[in-house]
């Protein structure tokens, strides 16, 4: 019996700002029957406060509480680890505001610039690499300097795109194989789903085993693979990026194909 249910967002809950078809009345459904529920986002751009408004705004009440963002996971982790580390940041705004609430000093202030504005690497501890809008030519040189010089690599997420309405977009993947290409060096932690970071973290959460949870999203390889390594049930919407062959060719397969998602309330498992 599935007690716990982990949920992507983006593909799965919402696509841009409006809910996918199906979604506000699982949600009320399954806590109705008394499931345990958290939201999971690979995506940095906003807090865990800003995302459970966006629920509770499209007709799913959900606390910040309920929220697990890598950008969050991340900064928990790096100010238990290597607190005292100079960071340098690929990444946007609020994540820069999201790594300082947990105390990480973040490289990139006027103070770390030269008279051109440039930053010296060596100066840098370790690099963040994030999905990052406003990625540009020295924010990357920047970090590949850096790391040639045996900086930490740090990432938020490894996700190649981001579905968006119209398409999906380059996400923080793109610039991490850039970067690896670059340095001949990879990531050495990635916070993000399938991170056994996020996971336990979602476990702790839920205070579940995970024989008793289930992950629905809408990526084989971030939600999907999450799930399956962690001893969690499967379940693939196809609300998202993949398709239902895709689906079907995995191995192992995911534990359900659901077209939307209110087709999970007919399953046996989360009655």
């Amino acid at each position: 019996m599935i007690d716990g249910i982990v949920f992507d967002l983006d593909g799965t809950i919402y696509l841009g700002d409006e809910a996918l078809p199906g979604a506000v009345a699982t949600l009320a459904e399954l806590r109705r029957r008394g499931k345990r529920i958290c939201f999971v986002s690979n995506k940095p751009l906003e807090t865990r406060a800003a995302y459970a408004a966006k629920l509770t705004r499209l007709g799913i009440p959900t606390p910040a509480t309920e929220v697990i963002t890598s950008a969050h996971v991340l900064g928990r982790h790096l100010a238990r680890h290597w607190p005292h580390l100079a960071y340098y940041l690929i990444g946007e705004d609020k994540l820069r505001a999201e790594l300082r609430s947990h105390g990480l000093h973040l490289v990139g202030e006027q103070s770390d610039q030269d008279e051109k504005g440039v930053i010296d690497p060596a100066g840098v501890d370790a690099v963040i690499v994030a999905f990052d809008r406003t990625l540009g030519y020295r924010k990357l040189n920047t970090a590949y300097q850096a790391l040639r010089r045996g900086a930490r690599f740090f990432a938020t997420n490894a996700d190649k795109t981001c579905p968006l309405p119209g398409g999906d977009i380059p996400d923080a993947g793109a610039t991490l194989a850039a970067l690896e290409h670059l340095t001949g060096r990879q990531v050495e932690l990635v916070a993000g789903k399938p991170s056994p970071l996020i996971t336990a973290y979602a476990l702790e959460l839920l205070g579940l085993p995970p024989e008793r949870c289930l992950m629905v999203g809408d990526r084989l390889e971030t939600d999907i693979r999450m799930g399956q390594t962690a001893g969690m049930r499967t379940a693939v919407v196809l609300t998202g990026v993949t398709q239902r062959a895709e689906a079907e060719q995995m191995a192992p397969a995911p534990d359900y194909i659901l077209d939307q998602l209110n087709d999970l309330l007919v399953e046996d498992s989360v009655r």
